[in-house]
């Protein structure tokens, strides 16, 4: 059997990938050597696997091993890895090696790990591949076996010191970066124009320790080299550290520098696409979900905006579908799980959600909305002394900063004897950020509660001086309301749903003050009437000044 037998059986593979081939392939001794039946059930595997035909596979991938294996108790050939020793024809066959990498790329899609390491596993150390320590580490990660995981990924970076996925691997294992840096100081040292790597370690280093600030001054200082100028990993990264800073402004500004270099990026999208619902832009949220969908339907991106959107049109169920959909194509997708987590949480089950900000947590421990989710959960529950043990670790655990100063003092306004500290705790996140919405948001609750309306009228304004918030324009509504300040307070009304015209609470707030103006309209025309019937000109004409008034009021409320 020669050369044009094979490619006669390849040409059947791909026509009809089924049992046709193998039948041929099996039932024939003399048409196929037992080295071209391995390549065959191996080609086979191959497109059972890109047809996603997972399980079959692997039963296709395990027959080939076998094949494989009696192979070689009844001859001398060696896969392709093997000694100068071997024969042109042995050259040819698929490696033993890559074959057992696909099987665990297969159980890795069927989400059956354990078996994918034991497979990974049963291949000699000195035998692994790069891309085989690099899925080991990955799966032990997953896992939970850090000290194995670390293992892998120093192997990877002892093979490939360039590697940089493994690099942040390790860094995210709390290695420190200095450690990591010098398994690639012989590289930086020795190719050119790499000095910039070991600032770009610095810089991921702070990014896992939760250093939000030093790693945003840091990589902004990478991007500002010509090489890296405009780069849209940078960007991306950037973007997720304002977030993470809750600098949401300066995000969106970076993921929109992102996509126009790239319209085609997908990474990072999610977060995006949740910043724009936030701010009620949930027009450019569906716009963004339908280019992402059209760029690909197999990323967890896609679902998360849309299911942004319906979580931000009250249509929880809808997001809850969404981001199951988006967890089934990325279990660790952080904004997945706290989309769901969220929907459950609106939906009343409170328990279930409570699973999913934790498992984000474990993903991401030093993403700060991961912990908020948690929280917010335990104080729907009622569960103060849980929310409070959780604040008091994330301030411990990422530091003394406005963000988990607020957090912490969300927790302590829920109780009355803690309001004092809830105070002590707001003012000095607002020392260090004085723009920090959700603190000023706090504060002005704890004024309103205290009834000191002036001094949240203060903070209000101060706080929108530089900037526009459709809910501090909501709250300085509701402020000016109290102080019967009802002209600007319609206004700020007006503005908050200019800028989310789905926010229920100003649209109340408008409509409430709309009704309690309709009396005194009527009133007034009732009075005009009484006027004109009575025939006492002077006095209308004496009213000239307070019907101007009245008309003036008219056109503000826009009732003419």
């Amino acid at each position: 059997c020669g050369p044009q037998t094979l490619c006669f059986c390849k040409v059947l593979i791909l026509l009809q990938p089924s049992d046709l081939s193998l039948s041929v392939c099996m039932s024939s001794r003399e048409l196929f050597s037992p080295s071209q039946k391995y390549q065959l059930l191996v080609y086979h595997a191959d497109s059972l696997f890109h047809d996603k035909e997972y399980r079959n596979a692997v039963s296709k991938y395990t027959m080939a091993l076998q094949q494989k294996k009696a192979l070689s108790k009844t001859s001398k050939v060696r896969p392709s890895t093997g000694n100068a020793a071997s024969t042109p024809q042995s050259q040819c066959l698929p490696s033993e090696i890559e074959v057992k990498y696909k099987m665990a790329e297969c159980y890795t899609m069927l989400k059956q790990d354990k078996d994918a390491i034991a497979i990974l596993d049963g291949i000699p150390s000195r035998q692994r591949t790069p891309k085989i320590n690099m899925m080991l580490a990955n799966l032990y990660k997953k896992a939970g076996q850090e000290r194995s995981s670390v293992t892998s990924y120093k192997e990877v970076l002892r093979q490939c010191p360039l590697a940089l996925d493994a690099i942040l691997g390790l860094l995210s294992l709390s290695v420190k970066g200095a450690e990591v840096a010098s398994m690639t100081i012989n590289i930086i040292q020795s190719i050119p124009n790499l000095d910039w790597l070991s600032v770009w370690i610095k810089a991921y280093a702070f990014v896992h320790t939760g250093d939000n600030t030093r790693a945003i001054n840091t990589i902004c200082s990478l991007e500002k080299k010509s090489l890296l100028r405009d780069n849209v990993d940078l960007l991306g990264s950037l973007a997720d550290l304002y977030f993470r800073a809750g600098d949401n402004k300066n995000s969106i500004l970076k993921f929109e520098q992102a996509q126009m270099l790239d319209p085609y990026l997908i990474k990072g999208m999610d977060v995006y696409g949740y910043l724009l619902a936030r701010e009620g832009r949930l027009e450019d949220v569906e716009n963004l979900g339908c280019r992402l969908f059209n760029i690909s339907d197999q990323h967890a991106e896609p679902w998360v905006v849309s299911g942004c959107h319906s979580f931000y049109s009250k249509r929880y169920s809808r997001a809850l579908y969404l981001g199951a959909k988006a967890i089934q194509l990325n279990s660790n997708s952080v904004q997945a799980l706290l989309l769901k987590g969220a929907a459950l949480r609106n939906m009343g089950r409170v328990q279930e959600a409570i699973i999913h900000f934790r498992e984000a947590i474990r993903l991401a421990p030093c993403r700060l909305d991961c912990y908020e989710g948690l929280i917010e959960c335990y104080l729907a529950s009622n569960s103060i002394r849980e929310a409070m043990v959780m604040a008091n670790n994330v301030y411990k655990t990422l530091g003394a900063n406005a963000q988990t100063l607020t957090l912490l003092a969300t927790v302590c306004l829920e109780d009355p004897v803690t309001q004092e500290k809830a105070k002590t705790l707001l003012d000095k996140a607002l020392t260090q950020r004085p723009d920090y919405i959700k603190a000023v948001v706090k504060k002005a609750e704890l004024l309103s509660r205290e009834q000191k309306y002036e001094d949240g009228i203060a903070l209000l304004r101060n706080a929108l001086a530089n900037q526009s918030d459709c809910v501090l324009h909501r709250i300085l509504g509701d402020f000016l309301v109290a102080v019967n300040e009802y002209q600007e307070a319609m206004d700020q009304y007006s503005i908050a749903l200019s800028l989310d015209p789905n926010d229920q609470k100003s649209l109340e707030g408008l409509q409430k003050m709309e009704k309690e103006e309709s009396p005194t309209d009527a009133t007034q025309e009732e009075d005009v009437d009484d006027m004109e019937g009575s025939g006492e000109e002077g006095d209308l004409e004496g009213s000239d000044s307070e019907a101007a008034q009245w008309a003036d009021q008219e056109q503000w409320f826009g009732m003419q």
